[in-house]
């Protein structure tokens, strides 16, 4: 199907196909690679990518390009959306039970691998680390803006670097993190200090609603499979007059990254961020870009609760 035909006659023609409808009633719960729905549907990667292309042609389905990666879902909004959502019930049903079962089992086998990667290189975590950002220390980044709080929490901790800069400013700090080996280097980076770890995804935090005052991201958003829900839940997390620190990197095709860092995601443009907070119910009040090593941006975002 050359271009884009979203009228009702061209979704109706597109969902006139038993793999379609399959692949619409998935990718409506969740965003997958290619990989990953060939996975799930357990067909062959050339007849997948046909159907995709059919219905991200008339605009049921949009597509994502990361790097070399490839990742799709339903139409976000607009008519599409709206033309989807009259039907969810209908297509609640298209599809046998299986595929559902195959997508949690395709989304377990995905934390469970980044936990896994995680345990694995907790030990050489901080040298990864300095080898891509040199001479920037996240630390300071966090200092110049960080005010005199009751609780802070730094989601997604790792070994625990930036815990101690939290207790310089708050009379509490929580450290989220899903991988034990993370966790317990944390323990002992922060042992003396008012600071608690908790194991949790970043999707779904083990906290309560407005439980903190302060919270920061760094180098974490990029290795979760739905950004937009981490920041959600951090506004979740966050009294209304919270504060969030996202450190994280600008987009880039730096390959590399996924295979030693185990990131997903190629980085973030400022836009696109920003329109993820500004859903989630933040405002964004800074933003500022810094030069790393393999010729990498990262940037320090700053947004208030509202």
């Amino acid at each position: 199907m050359q271009g884009t035909v979203t009228t009702p006659l061209a979704w109706f023609k597109a969902l006139a196909d038993e793999t379609r409808l399959r692949l619409v009633r998935i990718l409506s719960r969740q965003e997958l690679s290619v990989g990953e729905i060939v996975a799930v549907l357990g067909l062959g990667q050339s007849r997948v990518s046909r159907h995709l292309g059919i219905l991200v042609g008339c605009g049921l389905l949009v597509g994502r390009r990361d790097g070399s990666w490839s990742f799709y879902k339903t139409a976000p909004d607009g008519p599409a959306a709206a033309f989807l959502a009259k039907l969810a019930d209908c297509l609640d049903t298209a599809g046998p039970e299986a595929d559902l079962t195959a997508m949690a089992a395709v989304l377990k086998e995905r934390r469970l691998e980044t936990r896994r990667f995680f345990n694995a290189i907790a030990p050489d975590w901080a040298a990864l680390r300095r080898e891509v950002l040199g001479e920037l220390d996240p630390a300071e980044l966090v200092r110049e803006v960080m005010p005199r709080v009751g609780t802070a929490v730094d989601l997604g901790c790792g070994p625990g670097d930036l815990l101690p800069v939290l207790a310089e400013r708050a009379g509490a700090v929580i450290g989220v993190d899903s991988a034990p080996s993370m966790l317990g280097l944390a323990e002992r980076h922060s042992a003396g200090l008012a600071v608690s770890v908790r194991m949790g995804e970043l999707e779904h935090l083990p906290m309560a609603d407005g439980e903190v005052d302060f919270a920061v991201m760094c180098l974490s958003l990029h290795h979760l499979p739905d950004p937009a829900a981490a920041l959600a839940e951090a506004r979740r997390v966050l009294s209304p007059s919270g504060t969030l620190v996202v450190i994280d990197f600008a987009p880039h095709q730096d390959e590399t990254m996924r295979r030693r860092f185990g990131d997903r995601w190629l980085g973030f443009a400022r836009g696109q961020l920003a329109g993820w907070l500004v859903q989630s119910g933040f405002a964004l009040t800074d933003w500022a870009a810094y030069p790393v090593n393999k010729g990498l941006m990262a940037a320090r975002t700053v947004a208030k609760a509202r």
